[in-house]
């Protein structure tokens, strides 16, 4: 696989370009280009600017509103509520951020809803993003259509992949702790590359239509993705779509227009808890991170996306050459 080295600007530009090409406003192709960027700048491909094909064809075949306006909802100091308008999450979440970090600030905790978007893609870019920017620890949570996950011994889908991300602040410049995974054994993303290299899945990760567990990709996208860990996995994709769907209003998973087809929104949800951590914390997790990262082979997850992204922004980082040349020609 050919690789080239562009420059964190050059990829925003052209990735806000792509966007704005595509029926998207300047402040949507913005803020939603930053978190494509960042998630490719990042190492996770997955749901970088290969975004920038699906999200073009979701804005030209109406799942996405380029021209959506966020209504923002002010329910008390420490609750905040956007609707999306159909719209992609990222404006509504950047709009209402000062507000988020302001009532956590304050109040010690604050919560900010978003509900009737777009799915919202990396998960760990909003909690990184309080963490580093805010000081503030972080819980993410997002559910997406269509179902493609069973509860815990079904399976009929109810529920998308199901992610959730966490992050806390380090005390370190720049430097945050981020957790940011689905709640299924492997993510949507993951599934299409096996299918698209013709590769097979491992066992576990998914049943075919009839309900039999297949190790073909390709079968695994049209029947069911399993979750990790068996009912541990489950209850959390549970959680999640509760805490995304249920308490904020948007589509259940199950009953979502599809985000890769039709003509309707998928109208889904995403789940912020914003905490200010208390005067001591920094000192004494740091103390814990050193305790622990001292053992040879232990990995603290996030710090390492966290080295790539502050690379990235000051020296470039590598895309594949075929993707960046399609993106230049979306832009």
């Amino acid at each position: 696989m050919a690789e080239i080295t562009v420059s964190f600007n050059e990829a925003l530009a052209a990735a806000v370009a792509a966007l704005k090409a595509a029926g998207a406003t300047p402040e949507h192709a913005a803020a939603t280009g930053r978190a494509l960027v960042t998630a490719e700048a990042e190492g996770n491909r997955g749901v970088g600017l290969k975004h920038l094909i699906a999200y073009r064809d979701a804005l030209r075949d109406g799942r996405i509103r380029g021209d959506a306006e966020p209504v923002i909802e002010e329910i008390t100091e420490a609750v905040t509520r956007v609707d999306v308008a159909e719209g992609f999450p990222h404006l509504g979440f950047e709009r209402a951020l000062p507000r988020l970090a302001e009532g956590a600030q304050t109040l010690g905790v604050a919560v900010l809803t978003l509900a009737n978007g777009y799915p919202c893609g990396a998960l760990g870019f909003f909690a990184r993003k309080l963490a580093e920017a805010h000081g503030l620890a972080a819980l993410v949570a997002a559910n997406a259509g269509p179902a493609v996950m069973a509860a815990s011994g079904g399976k009929a889908p109810v529920f998308c992949t199901n992610p959730l991300a966490f992050a806390v602040p380090t005390g370190e410049e720049s430097a945050a702790l981020v957790i940011d995974q689905s709640s299924s054994a492997a993510s949507l993303a993951k599934i299409r590359e096996h299918a698209e290299a013709a590769r097979e899945i491992p066992e576990g990760w998914a049943l075919d239509p009839a309900g039999h567990p297949t190790t073909d990709a390709r079968a695994a996208l049209a029947g069911s993705v399993l979750p990790f860990g068996g009912v541990r996995g489950a209850n959390i994709a549970l959680m999640v779509e509760l805490l995304a769907a249920g308490l904020t209003g948007a589509n259940w998973s199950k009953d979502a227009p599809a985000f890769n087809k039709g003509g309707k929104s998928p109208g889904s949800g995403v789940f912020i808890l914003a905490i200010a951590p208390h005067a001591g914390f920094h000192a004494q997790l740091q103390s814990w991170l050193d305790a622990v990262a001292a053992e040879e082979g232990v990995h603290l997850p996030g710090l390492a996306k966290g080295d790539a992204l502050r690379h990235a922004l000051h020296r470039g980082f590598a895309v594949d050459a075929a993707l960046w040349a399609k993106v230049k020609e979306l832009a």
